[in-house]
């Protein structure tokens, strides 16, 4: 062996140093890289996750689809910002049973939605219907949209400075009249003084 041998790591140690070079290098690019892989991953791999039991789901898949539907214009009495379709509270699961078992009974959708409405309000519906008392709720996101533009417009017009009323004598008027002259004629050369 020779003393410049003698000196050199073993194989298995070099290759972990070579690696630790590269990696050291590239490390903060291949970790965004491996999170932004992963996250995709995920989120492909997700599926909405729906809190209806399996005992819940009808045998008609027209039916069962129907169901889903009406669901999820109900809103979870418990959850308040939720579905019945989402929500995993109990009084939500008893709403997706009524709204089955009402399907199951022959009645149309109207009649599905109507039942609850009449035990709970129209506050189970997650989009209310457009009758005269919900008029206000309808019309107060334009109506302030509309009014916060009109109000931006007005602050805009009285904020801007008012050109100024000049009247110029007729010895200025000629003397601005021979500048705008002059520089729309084409170039003369310059003059030695």
């Amino acid at each position: 062996m020779s003393a410049q041998a003698g000196h050199r790591a073993p194989v298995p140690a070099r290759a972990a140093a070579l690696i630790q070079s590269i990696l050291g290098r590239r490390s903060d690019r291949l970790k965004k890289i491996l999170v932004l892989v992963f996250t995709v991953a995920v989120m492909s791999a997700s599926s909405p996750a729906y809190a209806v039991q399996p005992d819940e789901i009808m045998a008609d898949p027209v039916k069962e689809a129907r169901a889903r539907e009406l669901s999820r214009e109900l809103r979870c009495m418990v959850c308040q910002n939720q579905s019945i379709d989402d929500s995993e509270a109990p009084l939500a699961r008893d709403l997706r049973l009524l709204v089955r078992e009402r399907i199951s009974a022959g009645d149309s959708d109207a009649q599905v939605i109507d039942f609850p409405v009449a035990r709970y309000g129209e506050f189970v519906l997650l989009k209310p219907r457009l009758e005269p008392h919900t008029l206000l709720l309808w019309l107060l996101p334009p109506l302030v949209l509309a009014g916060s533009g009109l109000a931006l417009w007005m602050h805009g017009r009285r904020s801007r400075p008012a050109a100024p009323n000049v009247t110029l004598t007729p010895d200025e008027e000629a003397r601005l009249s021979a500048l705008m002259a002059d520089e729309a004629s084409p170039e003369k050369p310059l003059e030695a003084p």
